[in-house]
Parts: C-alpha cells; structure tokens; sequence
C-alpha cells in the first residue's frame, strides 16, 4: 500500500503548478490544465486529495529540520532535545529548554505546514464537485483533513485567521478570529464529514490510510474535549468505541512495530516508503528535496560514537532522550510492559548486548527510547537508500480514543463508564483495574495517559489544558507557554494579525 501511494503523489508538483496556467501573455502552458479543467474526474479529485495528504509528512520541510510532532514532544517533560551539542539544532534546544519565541523555526513550521494543508483541503471542496460517490467521499475527506489541520493549529496557537477560501493577494493581510469560531468550523467539518465518509472496514487495503467516519467522529470527541464541552465528548467518542471498527492490539509491541501499521488500532497515519527520499549517495545530504520516508527517526535515534548494536536499533543522531520523569513514572506504576517498548535503561541496552561507549553524551539522563526507533527492520532493506525509515507517525489510535472518552465520561459524572474504558486500556498492559473515584480517578486517567501515550506528541497539550502545566514543568510560564508564539514572519506580512501574550 505505501509503495501504491508513493507511485501516486510523485506527481503532486505538477498537479499543484496547474492553477498557474499561463503567463501575462496569455501563452498556453503545455501539460498543465487549469483548475476549472483539472477537477473534472474521479481521478482528478483522487490525487488533489492525495496532494492534501502528502502535507503529513512534511517534518523536514521549506524550514529545514522543522517536525511539528517535536514541537509538540520537546517541550514536554517526557525527554530532552539531545543531538551533539546545544548548538546542534538550536531551535530543537529551544523548544526543550522553553526559551523559544516568534523566529522559531520548527514552530513556524507547526504553523506554516497546517496552513499549507488547509489550502490544499480548501481546494477539494470548493473544486470537486460531489456528483459521484468517489467525489463525495473525496470532498469529506478533505473536510475532515482541513478539520484535523485547524485542530492542531487551534489548540498550539489560540485565535486563528479561518481561510475556508483561497485567497487572493489583496486578501491576504487576515486577521485572527477567536478560538471559538475556529471549533464552530471544526465541529461543522467533522459532523460534515462523518456522514459523507466510509467505515475503515469499507476501505481495500490499500486505502486505509484515508480519513474514515471513525476518524472524522474521534477528531470530533477531541474537539470538544479541548473545549471542556463533555457531554458532547462523551457521545462521539462512543460513536467510536460502539461501532465495532476498532480495538486493541492484544500486543503492545505491534502497535509501533511494522505489523501493526493501519491495523486494528489505528484512526490516522502518517504514511511513509523506505524505497525513496532520501538517497545519500555520492552526493551526500539532498537538502531542499521532498521526503516520502521519515528522516526523523534516524534524527532520534540513539547518539552514533555513543552507542552501538543491540535491539536491531540503528546508530541515529541523538536527539530526543528520554528523561528520569518518564523512567520513573513507569517504574512507579509496576508498568514494565509499555516501559519496555517504550525506553530502556543503559544497563538493559548493555545487557542485552550493546555498547554504552559515552554515557556523558549531550542531553543524556541514561535512558534510550524503543517507541519510534530506529529500527533496521523499518528502513530499507536493499541499502540503496540509505538511512530511509517507513516508520508512520500514529496520528490517532484507539487507545487514545479510549483514554480521552474515560476523561470526558468522568468530567461529565459517569465514573461507571470512565473506569470501564481506562481499565480497558491497562488490561492490555496487565495492569489491575483501577476502583478509585473523584480526585483519584482523574488522576488515574492523568498517569494512564501519561504511560500509554508517552512519546506521541500528547503530554504537552494535556498538561495544559489540565492546568498541571506550571506544576509539572520547571521552566513552564503561566500566561505565556500556554500557547506557541505566531511566527514573526508571519506578523510582518499580515500586519491585522496580533501576537500571543508573553512574546
């Protein structure tokens, strides 16, 4: 299936240059149709949707090494930056040690990468037009993509410019709208969406990685968890868990391994090939190409010169150790079947056959982290291209449908449900359930989410929206940190727009 979707978005940048179709002399451009052409047929609709897609993978980027799901994990207290040195990366260091501000570079990418997505879901819908099933289920799924996009805007910026239209260059200049409209058109696009879109069960193979009802309803449950409206939370996230399309992997190790990819467990991937991207080669690092393959994994694995050879784990650059908190908070919990797919300590990692050869290595607290590895069984195998990993960002997985529908049921007096499907989720850690109520329920959910979800890009905005944030992090300013800078460049050009407090 990735191989099929890599052959398909190669030709994105063809299809994307189509709406720029002659020059002021009005000169045809050979092979290229304009967008009243271009949008006439299935097919047609099918790659400018594969084009909204392909913006997932964007972490190395027009801002260079700029991953959104780093801005989201460095700032948490679940590891640190790493790489050689504090001047390796610095806008990594930054987003660690929250000394980041408005010239972040992969905060502007947080930024910019949604927007671009947004625009591309802008021109489905009001392009495609849904005479045909094919059609229709296209222009959903470019609703709840273009949903997805303001929702990780929305909830790391605040008040958002709402395009819901391409713009024209006198349009530009946009000013932000509250938050809360921004929500009214999530909610609309989701609620859109779900009716137009297919059960994953609905999908070939080969097209699981595309937006399902299931989807489209989870995303729908987390809006309107961030917006502490529960019972509304509470009631599509059963939509979820009663259609019987999901579960978990009885085996937490294949949730992040190779097998377990779109699989039973799986909402929303970002999907990657091993067989393209980037080919080092003769001529070294391809700067400024587009990658089908997730660089990044090599970025994190563990230092190369540090360590060497156990767990199949691939040498990488070293950045985003593990911290103690993480370690210890698994340990605390008698958790040692998520701790072990998750991190490993130095000594496990020399036990097992490997080479600690320097412990001081920068950003190190001790501990190698397995989820999202570096794995050699997960690049590829031909060699050819060199340092390319298939690994998929897991975008959205049941587990985490489960845990914020047991947040959602207990804020909303329904401990009887809440304790159903948090217990649902340590089961399959054998962990014992959990009997607690009140203050210790919630905190309950809090370490579950914290242990079941370590490393995903999740910690951080929870803590916040729990209000735990200034407790839990040293560095962590109150009536600041709570929202990501909007990027400077962005101000200077669009002056009706205002900067979050605190920068």
């Amino acid at each position: 299936m990735k191989s099929n979707l890599f052959k398909i978005v190669v030709g994105l940048a063809v299809i994307l240059s189509a709406y720029a179709c002659t020059d002021f002399l009005d000169v045809p451009v050979n092979n290229q149709l304009s967008v009243e052409e271009f949008y006439a047929t299935d097919e047609d609709a099918n790659q400018a949707i594969l084009a909204t897609y392909d913006i997932l993978q964007w972490h190395e980027n027009p801002w260079g090494w700029a991953s959104p799901y780093l801005v989201k994990t460095l700032p948490s207290d679940e590891g640190q930056a790493g790489g050689a040195n504090a001047g390796d990366q610095p806008n990594y260091v930054a987003l660690d040690r929250m000394t980041f501000d408005a010239t972040n570079g992969p905060i502007a990418a947080a930024w910019g990468v949604n927007y671009y997505g947004i625009y591309r879901a802008n021109l489905v819908i009001n392009n495609v037009d849904p005479i045909t099933d094919v059609k229709s289920r296209i222009v959903a799924e470019a609703k709840a993509l273009r949903a997805y996009f303001y929702l990780e805007l929305v909830t790391m910026f605040g008040d958002l410019p709402l395009i819901l239209t391409e713009l024209s260059p006198s349009e530009y200049n946009q000013a932000r709208v509250p938050a809360s409209e921004v929500y009214a058109q999530i909610e609309k696009d989701l609620s859109e969406a779900a009716n137009g879109l297919p059960n994953k069960s609905d999908y070939e193979d080969f097209d699981k990685f595309r937006m399902s009802k299931g989807t489209a309803q989870a995303l729908l449950g987390k809006a309107h968890l961030y917006q502490e409206d529960w019972g509304a939370a509470s009631s599509a996230f059963a939509d979820v868990i009663n259609s019987g399309e999901y579960d978990l992997e009885p085996n937490f190790g294949t949730v992040f391994s190779e097998e377990g990819e779109l699989g039973i467990e799986s909402l929303f991937e970002t999907v990657y090939v091993t067989t393209a991207g980037y080919d080092w080669g003769a001529n070294g690092y391809p700067w400024g190409t587009a990658s089908e393959s997730n660089i990044h994994i090599q970025l994190m694995g563990a230092r190369e010169g540090s360590f060497s050879g156990v767990d199949s784990l691939n040498n990488g650059w070293g950045f985003n150790y593990p911290s103690q908190k993480l370690w210890d908070a698994f340990i605390d919990a008698g958790d040692s079947v998520r701790r072990k797919q998750t991190l490993m300590s130095e000594a496990e990692f020399v036990a097992a056959g490997g080479e600690a050869n320097d412990p001081t290595t920068f950003d190190y607290a001790g501990f190698i982290r397995r989820k999202y590895g570096a794995y050699s069984t997960e690049s590829d195998p031909s060699g050819v291209f060199q340092l390319n990993y298939g690994t998929n960002w897991r975008l959205l997985r049941y587990a985490d449908v489960l845990l914020m529908a047991a947040e959602a049921n207990y804020r909303n007096g329904n401990e009887g449900a809440a304790l159903t499907e948090l217990n649902k989720v340590r089961e399959r850690a054998g962990l014992e359930d959990v009997n607690a109520s009140g203050n210790a329920l919630f905190d309950a959910i809090v370490t579950e989410r914290q242990l079941e979800l370590a490393m995903e890009g999740h910690r951080y905005l929870d803590l916040i929206r729990w209000g735990m944030a200034s407790t839990e992090l040293s560095k962590f300013q109150t009536g600041k940190h709570e929202l990501f800078p909007i990027p400077q460049n962005d101000l200077l050009t669009a002056p009706n727009m205002t900067q979050n407090p605190g920068y």
